[in-house]
Formats: structure tokens, C-alpha cells, sequence
């Protein structure tokens, strides 16, 4: 999946300290884009510092990955020839796939520090934790962290069977169902909920097989396989999906992204190994 580096090690510890290098990686985000090198490479600092001029308190700690270090800045730059803004979405198809995880990454903490420049509570300007990755409101100390947003994903079974459905809009590929938690319930109420809403079924067994960060959306997502209580027929979600219907393992249709947490639950029904 996206986030599977290994060998490489990912280290997400906060040091606002840490100057940069001229080999470290720079990420400079505005309004869900950030600047690539002819949309493939992320810069690193000593291009930085060649195309334009920030002070290094400019420069925002993220993570690293091995001995690569990764900075955000939040200051729009102008463009070059070479240097130009490019979709979030780009990193899913960066290479190595590595630095693509990396760039998506940096890009959910870049947009969740441009959501929060001020106080929520008061109005003043957030400043920035030393210690930790947070943000302090001076006047009113009212103190935030990164936003993610848990969803899950649910692979609905009736022995050898497998539901899948199509959005209506955006993703238009075949996928299972998926939702994000509301306030006051477990994964697996939200398991029941999503399935009943979507297509009007319901499910028992309910038991969890994987998790994944998706920067694209700012969430974790945490896939489940449930089974199916009894066969009725399928009450579509108009509003959200095209169609849903099941496929026996054998008939599953073929995906060649291997990225995300719904490619790796399907091959694994495919496969028989749930």
C-alpha cells in the first residue's frame, strides 16, 4: 500500500529545530498544490534557495524518511519553467513511490496548518508549539493538533461473493463501501450504517483486517470484512452511488493500482486469504 516504504523507515518526530540541508526535500503548498520539478520531482533545498528567497524561519520541520529530511513552506512562490504547481493528487503517481507517500504526507499537515492560522475561539494568529507538533492561541491558549478524519472501508461478503460498488461522482472505478465516523459511534456501528445507508443491507461478523493513512482526504482509514445477514435485494443510495452489485472471487475485476487499502482487501478475497 502507499505508505508500505520499507526498507526506508518513516520518522514522524517533531523537532522544529532541526535546520535544513541542502539535500533535504522542500514542499511548498498553496491552495492543494505544491511545486514540482516538470511535475515529477520534489525540490530540494539547495533548488530552493537557487529559484527564490525565504528566511529559514520560514521553513517548517515535517518528518524525514531515512536520512531525507522534509520542510514545508506555506509562501507562495512564482513559477519557472521548470518549477510549477501541481495537484495533490500527483504524488499518487510520483517515482519512487516513496517520495510520492512523502509529498502526500507533507501536504496534510501543509493544509491542515493553512486551515488554522487563527484561533478558532478568539481570532488571534496560532503559534506553534516547540515541543510538539501544535498550535497555541497566545490570547485564549486554546491548543490544536493535526485533524485527521477516521473512515472506514468495508468489504461486504456472502460466501464466495464480494459487494462492490461505483460512485457517482469523482471515483469511478469499482470499490467497496466506505464512510467516515460520526461523532459517538465505534467502527463497526459505522460498518452497520454505511452498509445499511448505501444499500440498504445488513451485516454481521464484523472484524477488522487492515489500516491506512490517506493524505488525499486527510484521513485514516481502517477496512473491515463483514458478512452478509440474508440475501434481499440491493436498496442503491442514489444520491452517492451508480450501482452495487456482487462478483464471485473469480470475476473480481482487475485493478493496477496497488496503492490503496480497497486494491489490497480485494486481492485478498480474491485470493481467499479472509
Amino acid at each position: 500500500m502507499f505508505q508500505d516504504i520499507a526498507p526506508k523507515v518513516f520518522d514522524n518526530h517533531y523537532n522544529r529545530k532541526t535546520a535544513p540541508s541542502k539535500d533535504d526535500y522542500v514542499v511548498i503548498y498553496h491552495d492543494r498544490k505544491a511545486v514540482l520539478y516538470k511535475g515529477k520531482q520534489l525540490p530540494r533545498y539547495k533548488e530552493v534557495t537557487a529559484q527564490w528567497h525565504f528566511d529559514l524561519e520560514q521553513y517548517t520541520y515535517l518528518f524525514s524518511i531515512d536520512q531525507s529530511r522534509f520542510y514545508l513552506i506555506e509562501d507562495p512562490v512564482v513559477e519557472t519553467t521548470d518549477y510549477r504547481y501541481e495537484d495533490v493528487g500527483t504524488f499518487r503517481h510520483l517515482d519512487p513511490e516513496w517520495l510520492g507517500y512523502a509529498g502526500a504526507t507533507a501536504c496534510h499537515l501543509a493544509s491542515w496548518y493553512a486551515a488554522n492560522r487563527f484561533c478558532g475561539r478568539c481570532g488571534h494568529q496560532m503559534g506553534r508549539e516547540t515541543e510538539e507538533r501544535a498550535l497555541k492561541c497566545p490570547n485564549c491558549h486554546r491548543e490544536i493538533f493535526p485533524t485527521i478524519a477516521p473512515a472506514i472501508i468495508v468489504g461486504v461478503t456472502n460466501g464466495d461473493r464480494l459487494l462492490l460498488t461505483r460512485n457517482l461522482n469523482g471515483y469511478r472505478r469499482r470499490t467497496l463501501i466506505s464512510g467516515y465516523v460520526e461523532v459517538g459511534e465505534s467502527m463497526e456501528a459505522t460498518v452497520q450504517r454505511e452498509v445499511a445507508e448505501e444499500v440498504g443491507l445488513a451485516v454481521h461478523n464484523i472484524r477488522y483486517y487492515a489500516s491506512q493513512p490517506w493524505a488525499f482526504s486527510g484521513s485514516v482509514l481502517m477496512g473491515f470484512f463483514a458478512d452478509l445477514n440474508e440475501e434481499l435485494a440491493i436498496q442503491l443510495e442514489r444520491d452517492e452511488l451508480a450501482n452495487a452489485a456482487w462478483y464471485d472471487r473469480k470475476d473480481l475485476p482487475k485493478d493496477d493500482t496497488t496503492l490503496s487499502l480497497t486494491w489490497r482487501m480485494i486481492e485478498a478475497f480474491r485470493h481467499a486469504e479472509v
